[in-house]
């Protein structure tokens, strides 16, 4: 038998990009969480719920961001005896309960439009003027989220799926505003709440999928457990690819082990250099344990794995 395990420059790319998430994510916890307070204030002078859930909206976003950077600190924790991997799994608890948060803000925002359908109150149509600066903000922590490693980091995707909810919620405040000034339609304010809630449940529901599925130890989307299993079996020396399982440790951080059934007289270390590279290059996995047995080896027959 002989075990491999693979590992590259990965937490030297990983370091960097977490030095830039934190950065980013601390300068835009401080400009949302500072707008959220102008917006509630004129969400209740206007009397307007676009507004007044665009704040909640935002106040979640604040906390998202908050539990963000608090996730991001823990995760750069050391690994110990107790936690081999370290705490980095933490970030996706974080971004769980962030998706999660995003759903039950949408149900709320749901629940009070429903009432103002009823009733619709008298609503000021300046509050379209907050609602274009809340749009600039947006579009500014919007983009600052995108120089970040928002396309690989789940807990950076969701604080800024948060974000495009907010900047949609400003869209439609004065989209609502606009109705209002001209037309005195005061019932285009919970309609273009009922939109946004719309938008923010769709994101909210996508990241607490993806987010779960990395907890229930599902494999990554982006990586086709079948084809790593051929492209291995056609390798010089392997007779047979068993015990295979990818898994993620958070969004960034895929992860491979197998049983290879090897030829006796292989030359095991450089097959065993070759899979790593092979893995590595063609999907992306640079952490990968791969076991080798003869084609005579008794372990995988007591494996209860690979019953």
């Amino acid at each position: 038998m002989q075990m491999g395990n693979h590992h590259d420059d990965h937490s030297i790319g990983h370091h960097h990009h977490h030095t830039s998430n934190i950065r980013v994510l601390f300068f835009s916890f401080i400009i949302i969480f500072l707008f959220m307070i102008i917006e509630a204030i004129g969400g209740i002078v206007t009397n307007s719920l676009a507004l007044i859930s665009d704040a909640g909206h935002m106040l979640s976003d604040a906390a998202a961001m908050g539990l963000s950077l608090v996730a991001f600190k823990i995760g750069e924790r050391k690994a110990t005896m107790d936690k081999t991997y370290g705490y980095r799994r933490f970030e996706i608890i974080a971004a769980f309960i962030n998706g999660a948060a995003l759903i039950l803000i949408a149900i709320f925002i749901f629940f009070e439009a429903i009432q103002r359908f009823v009733e619709p109150p008298t609503v000021n149509g300046s509050m379209m003027i907050i609602a274009i600066i809340g749009l600039i903000i947006n579009i500014v922590v919007a983009w600052l989220l995108m120089r970040g490693n928002s396309k690989e980091n789940l807990n950076l995707r969701s604080a800024l799926l948060h974000v495009f909810g907010d900047l949609l919620g400003s869209v439609g405040a004065i989209i609502a505003g606009s109705l209002i000034l001209l037309f005195g339609w005061n019932i285009a304010d919970p309609i273009a709440s009922v939109v946004v809630a719309i938008l923010i449940i769709f994101s909210g529901f996508r990241i607490t999928k993806d987010s779960l599925n990395i907890l229930m130890e599902g494999k990554p989307e982006n990586i086709n457990v079948t084809a790593i299993k051929e492209s291995l079996s056609k390798m010089d020396g392997i007779e047979d690819v068993h015990d295979l399982h990818v898994w993620s440790i958070t969004s960034e951080f895929p992860t491979l082990s197998c049983h290879l059934i090897v030829n006796e007289s292989i030359n095991r270390d450089d097959l065993l250099q070759q899979a790593n590279e092979l893995i590595h290059h063609h999907f992306n996995i640079s952490h990968c344990t791969i076991q080798m047995e003869g084609i005579h080896s008794t372990i995988h027959k007591n494996c209860d794995s690979c019953d």
